[in-house]
């Protein structure tokens, strides 16, 4: 019996560790690739350099893509964020009707095809002519970003103690002081997860992009898939190694602040 325990334990694992193989193989063939010292891609490349990495630094058009991507992104994921916020804490403190129905229409983004929303998006853009304004891509932006950012708020919510609000009340707080003295400190750990998802939903975001960008307005991802039907040229390999620094970066960073959070609650305790 033990060894059939362990011959199962073993094929999950081998499983596993093919699948997260698989998964990572192409993202460090691109790594790889961005350093290539040839003018084209190849894989392996016969010589490294950086030149890739310093081309695309170097060119304004990339640079600018590059900067439409993060004022977007940051738009997008503080609007998200604050709507998300006040809509989780309705759901876990809120005892209204419909609210199975408002979390599911909340949550459609995840479920509706990126492309059926982009076209949508596009038509009402073209109507009222707010194709290449940052703020309404941002907003555009925010109706994908919202689902995660609801998720991960109503996950920190449900850790909050709601006899701590009650207290806060009872000792003469207001509700907008409860939620500012109170609810938001304790959910901070997780109003950063939510800005920081919620920011690489919207910088990584193409198909929304692709609609209502315009000229005006090209993102980063908008340019990748431009270059891409162009001339696949090496830099696009290093502006996406760029992008999984920048993630990775992230993800580190909301790790070592969900780190810290659990272990000042286990010294609390």
């Amino acid at each position: 019996m033990m060894a059939g325990n362990s011959l199962r334990s073993w094929i999950l694992q081998a499983l596993v560790v093919l699948l997260c193989g698989g998964m990572l193989a192409p993202i460090a063939v691109v790594v790889v690739a961005s350093f290539s010292g040839g003018g084209y891609l190849k894989f392996p490349p016969e010589s490294l350099s950086l030149q890739w990495y310093f081309r695309f630094l170097g060119d304004a058009r990339w640079l600018a893509s590059l900067w439409n991507s993060f004022v977007i992104a940051l738009m997008a994921c503080v609007f998200s964020t604050a709507v998300g916020f006040l809509a989780a804490y309705a759901i876990a403190r809120g005892a209204f009707a419909f609210r199975n129905a408002v979390v599911a229409l909340l949550l459609m983004p995840l479920i509706v095809p990126h492309i059926v929303t982009a076209v949508a998006m596009y038509f009402l853009s073209a109507r009222f002519g707010l194709v290449g304004f940052k703020p309404w891509i941002a907003l555009a932006h925010s109706v994908v970003a919202l689902p995660v950012v609801l998720i991960i708020l109503q996950s920190t919510l449900k850790t909050i103690d709601p006899n701590l609000e009650r207290a806060a009340m009872i000792s003469g707080c207001s509700r907008a002081g409860v939620l500012r003295h109170v609810v938001l400190p304790l959910a901070m750990p997780g109003l950063i997860s939510a800005l920081l998802f919620s920011f690489l939903t919207s910088f990584d975001e193409l198909l929304i992009s692709l609609f209502l960008a315009g000229i005006r307005a090209e993102t980063l991802p908008v340019r990748i898939w431009n270059s891409l039907l162009l001339e696949v040229e090496p830099t696009i390999a290093a502006v996406s190694s760029l992008l999984i620094a920048m993630t990775i970066v992230a993800l580190v960073i909301e790790w070592t602040i969900r780190k810290m959070r659990s272990n000042e609650l286990s010294t609390s305790h």
